[in-house]
């Protein structure tokens, strides 16, 4: 990553530079598809400019995907946000931006399932277990806003059906992984809302 001659160096601005370079690449590849010197190739950098802003490979891993996590997180909180206050049209949201998602010709499926299943180390399964941790919030807290008998259960329903959509649309098909999973879960949304005896 060259500098400009007469420019100073901002050690902030080049951490965030190699996170977004790096992001790229090991999505694209997986995080044990590629070698430090490759990686270092790739996003322009030297190995002692990696080291120096994460130490080693391992801490770049694990600040990409909590760097990550915090990008979709926030783009999924945002999807449903945009939606409306009903929780209804929230949950679809949230399955809509999924499918745009799957639709996108890097989509390589989610980059916390493919960490966990590639590194089978703590730092990596806290971070994907916590990633998993805010999703749950997120569709925990649609189901208390619907009025849902049990929030947590149906959180969890849901979370399998996004994780399992999103799988699907990775390893079997894009095509409609997300609508099938929307309609399932709006299904499940109105069938935990439901009081009283129905017909």
């Amino acid at each position: 990553m060259p500098v400009p001659k007469g420019s100073t160096i901002d050690p902030e601005r080049t951490r965030a530079a190699i996170l977004e370079a790096a992001t790229r690449v090991l999505y694209e590849r997986g995080l044990d598809g590629i070698g430090v010197a490759e990686l270092c190739a790739r996003i322009g950098v030297s190995k002692e400019t990696l080291y120096r802003h994460f130490g080693t490979k391992d801490g770049l891993v694990e600040a990409v995907l909590r760097a990550r996590s915090e990008r979709v997180t926030t783009w999924l909180v945002a999807a449903a946000s945009a939606a409306g206050d009903a929780p209804d049209d929230q949950l679809a949201a949230v399955f809509d931006a999924l499918q745009r998602w799957y639709d996108e010709p890097v989509f390589r499926g989610c980059a916390m399932l493919n960490a966990a299943a590639q590194h089978h180390v703590d730092a990596v399964r806290t971070i994907t277990a916590r990633h998993l941790d805010r999703y749950l919030e997120l569709l925990t807290g649609i189901a208390g806003r619907a009025g849902a008998v049990d929030p947590p259960t149906l959180g969890r329903q849901l979370l399998m059906l996004v994780e399992g959509a999103t799988v699907v649309a990775a390893n079997h098909d894009t095509v409609g992984a997300g609508e099938a999973a929307r309609q399932a879960a709006l299904i499940l949304l109105s069938a935990a809302t439901r009081t009283g005896p129905q017909d």
